[in-house]
Formats: C-alpha cells, sequence, structure tokens
C-alpha cells in the first residue's frame, strides 16, 4: 500500500512516500507555506497525484506523553486532511524525529538554506519508517 507521511508544521511541511511493497521510504518535498488552508489542499493533491492509500500524520507530543498546542493542531488538520482527501488518515508520535532528521543531515553534511528546506521532508521519512516498522509487526 502507498502511504503519505505528513511533518505539519506552522511554516513548512514536509512530505515522504513508501511505495507499494512498504519497504522504502522516500522524501517528497517540503511545502512551504503558512496557510493551513492551502497547506491542507496541496497535500491532498500530493496524495492523489503519488495514488496514497493511507496518510500518515506526525503527532508532536511532549517527552512525557502528554499532547499540547501544537498536538491538538495536528489532530484537526488530520481529520480535515481525511475529510477532504477521501483518503485514511492516521496520526503516529513524532516525538524526536525533527532531532533525529537533524542529527541525520549532520551526518551527510548538509547545511545551510539546503539544510533548512530539507529537515522536514526527513523527519517526514523518520514518522513514515516508524509507521512503516508498526505495520510490519502489527499485521
Amino acid at each position: 500500500m502507498v502511504i503519505l507521511a505528513v511533518d505539519y508544521g506552522d511554516v513548512r511541511t514536509g512530505l515522504a512516500v513508501c511505495d507499494k511493497s512498504e519497504f522504502l521510504a522516500s522524501p517528497v518535498c517540503v511545502i512551504n507555506e503558512r496557510n493551513a488552508e492551502k497547506v491542507l489542499l496541496i497535500v491532498s493533491e500530493k496524495a492523489k497525484e503519488l495514488k496514497a492509500q493511507e496518510i500518515a500524520v506526525g503527532l508532536p507530543k511532549n517527552m512525557d506523553g502528554s499532547e499540547g498546542f501544537r498536538a491538538e493542531a495536528c489532530k484537526e488538520f488530520a481529520e480535515k486532511l481525511s475529510a477532504i482527501s477521501g483518503i485514511k488518515t492516521v496520526l503516529r508520535d513524532e516525538r524526536l524525529t525533527t532531532v533525529s532528521a537533524h542529527k541525520f543531515l549532520n551526518m551527510t553534511d548538509v547545511r545551510g538554506s539546503k539544510r533548512k528546506n530539507t529537515v522536514d521532508a526527513v523527519a517526514a521519512v523518520i514518522i513514515l519508517e516508524d509507521y512503516l516498522a508498526y505495520r510490519k509487526n502489527n499485521k
């Protein structure tokens, strides 16, 4: 099944997708847009273009597992995305994905503006890889 992952942010939203065999997760793009309604439309169109059958949206939880304002915004985004796209949407805990993305970019020596425009897509890949591992282990 093709699954699209979304790392939703106020300024940048990263997207990643996996192949039909759910083996390989790849970055798609970073959407630089502050208007949430526009982001919803862009992500919905991208999901349809990629023939995604499911969408995994990152849910930013606090380290203690509690949910704050940002988590509520992501839940609302996921609900609206499901309604607009008609595609099943699930929420995935995304604690430390941005930290992991920065570590990966450090290891690959990605710096400057390229880093800023890449980190959210890498975080989406990490969210997707986590979800794929969950699916594989819970069939």
